[in-house]
C-alpha cells in the first residue's frame, strides 16, 4: 500500500522512506520473531482480571520493589497493575526513565493490561491465560489469549518487546525500500516493542476489532538512531450497525483531532486501502485509522498521538459488545458470521504483510503469529446473499467505504 504524501504535524520525515515493510512488516510480527519460545508462565491467571475466579499468580508475577529495598516505588506500582512483568528488566527501566524505549514499553504493558480487564468483565466467565516466552536472540513477550468465554469466542492481546540486529535480508530489504542505514561490521542493532489484539465475539452482532501501535528504532555505526511508530484499529463487523459505526469512528476522530485535525482523514483513508482484499473486492471492514512510519515532528509528539490512540481502543469498541452480546440470532445469521470469518483468514494469510513476514521468518513463533484467527470459520462454494437482505448491505459498505463522521 503506498504511503500518504508527507504533511504538516505528525506524518513522515525524510528518513522515513519505504519503511513500511519494517513498520508493518517486521514490528506488526514482533510476536512470531520469538526464535523458538524458552520460558512460558503456562496459564497463569491473575484474580482481578476475571473476579469470578479465584485465580493464582506465578512467583515471577510477584510485587516488584525498589532496588534499594525500601518497598515500591512508582515503576513497581505500575507493574502490579500489567499482566505480568515488563519483558526488561526492571533495573534497566529505572536507569533509563526518560528513554523513548522505556516509555513505550510501559504504555504498551498498560494498554495489554486495560484492554484485557475490560474484556474479563465483559465476559465474566472465561480467564485470560498469560503466556511470557523469550526470545534467545534478544527480549520476548506476553501473550494474553481468553477462548471459548460467555462473550467472546477468542480475544488476544500480545505485547513483544525485542531486541538484537537485523538480519541480512532484513538489512537489503532497508537499502530497496530508501532507508540507508550505516552499519558496522555488517550488524546494524534495532529494538522493537508493539501491543497487538484481535478480537471475536461468539454473537454475530458484536464486531470483531482490531488494533496494534508499535515502535521501531535501529542504531547506525556513528551512533545516530532513526525511529519510527506505526499502528492503527478497525472494526469488522457481520452486519452493518450504522450508530455502531458512527460511534467508533467519531471516537478514533476525537483522538486524532487531540493531535491535529488533518490525521483522522488521513489514516481513515490510509485503513480503507490497506485492509482491502483485492481477489474479493472488498475490504476486511469497515475501517478506523492506519499508519506506519510515523517519525515528526518529534519523537515526544508522536508517542502522545500513539498513547492517545492506544487509550481510545477501550471507549471506541467496549459499548458495541455490551450493546449486542446478549442479542437473539438466528442459524442464518451465525452462518453468515462464519463466512465472513473466511474472509477475515484469507486478508491475513493472503495479504497482511505482518502475517507473511512472520511465517516466512525461520524460529518463528507460529501459536503467537496466527493468534489473529478465529476459532472458527466456514467457506460456501458460489456464495451470494440475497438482494436487498441486511447480508448484502455489509458488501455494500466493504465494497464502497463510507465517511462515518460527517
Amino acid at each position: 500500500t503506498a504511503s500518504p504524501g508527507h504533511s504538516r504535524g505528525l506524518g513522515h520525515g525524510p528518513s522515513a522512506k519505504g519503511g513500511p515493510w519494517l513498520g508493518t512488516g517486521l514490528a506488526a510480527t514482533l510476536a512470531g520473531l520469538t526464535g523458538l519460545a524458552a520460558a512460558t508462565f503456562g496459564h497463569v491467571r491473575r484474580a482481578e482480571m476475571v473476579p469470578k475466579s479465584s485465580g493464582t499468580r506465578g512467583s515471577s508475577q510477584g510485587r516488584p520493589e525498589a532496588e534499594d529495598g525500601g518497598g515500591e516505588d512508582e515503576l513497581a506500582r505500575r507493574c502490579r497493575c500489567f499482566m505480568a512483568p515488563p519483558v526488561t528488566d526492571l533495573r534497566e527501566l529505572r536507569k533509563r526513565p526518560g528513554d523513548m524505549k522505556t516509555k513505550m514499553e510501559l504504555m504498551i504493558l498498560e494498554t495489554q493490561a486495560q484492554v484485557c480487564q475490560a474484556l474479563a468483565q465483559v465476559d465474566g466467565v472465561a480467564d485470560f491465560s498469560v503466556d511470557r516466552w523469550e526470545r534467545k536472540e534478544g527480549g520476548g513477550g506476553i501473550s494474553c489469549v481468553l477462548q471459548d468465554g460467555r462473550v467472546f469466542e477468542k480475544a488476544g492481546v500480545s505485547i513483544s518487546v525485542i531486541h538484537g540486529n537485523l538480519s541480512e535480508e532484513a538489512a537489503k530489504q532497508m537499502k530497496s525500500r530508501g532507508k540507508l542505514v550505516k552499519t558496522k561490521d555488517g550488524k546494524t542493532p534495532f529494538c522493537a516493542m508493539g501491543v497487538s489484539s484481535v478480537i471475536h465475539p461468539k454473537n454475530p452482532h458484536a464486531p470483531t476489532m482490531h488494533f496494534n501501535y508499535r515502535y521501531f528504532e535501529i542504531e547506525e555505526a556513528d551512533g545516530n538512531k532513526q525511529w519510527w511508530f506505526g499502528g492503527g484499529c478497525d472494526l469488522t463487523p457481520t452486519y452493518l450497525n450504522h450508530e455502531d459505526a458512527v460511534h467508533f469512528h467519531r471516537t478514533l476522530k476525537e483522538a486524532c483531532d487531540q493531535h491535529g485535525s488533518d490525521l483522522y482523514p488521513k489514516f481513515k483513508k490510509w485503513c480503507d486501502d490497506y485492509f482491502f482484499i483485492a481477489h474479493r473486492g472488498e475490504r476486511r471492514g469497515i475501517g478506523g485509522i492506519f499508519f506506519d512510519d510515523l517519525d515528526s515532528p518529534s519523537q515526544e509528539d508522536v508517542f502522545r498521538f500513539v498513547q492517545s490512540c492506544a487509550q481510545a481502543v477501550v471507549p471506541s469498541y467496549i459499548p458495541l459488545v455490551k450493546k449486542h452480546c446478549d442479542d437473539s440470532f438466528t442459524p442464518q445469521e451465525k452462518l453468515w458470521q462464519q463466512l465472513r470469518r473466511g474472509r477475515y483468514v484469507e486478508f491475513n494469510l493472503v495479504y497482511d504483510r505482518g502475517t507473511k513476514f512472520g511465517l516466512f521468518t525461520p524460529g518463528s513463533r507460529i501459536e503467537s503469529i496466527l493468534m489473529s484467527l478465529p476459532l472458527t470459520a466456514r467457506w460456501e462454494y458460489m456464495h451470494s446473499p440475497s438482494a436487498n437482505s441486511k447480508e448484502a448491505e455489509i458488501l455494500e459498505v466493504l465494497r464502497h467505504p463510507k465517511d462515518w463522521v460527517h
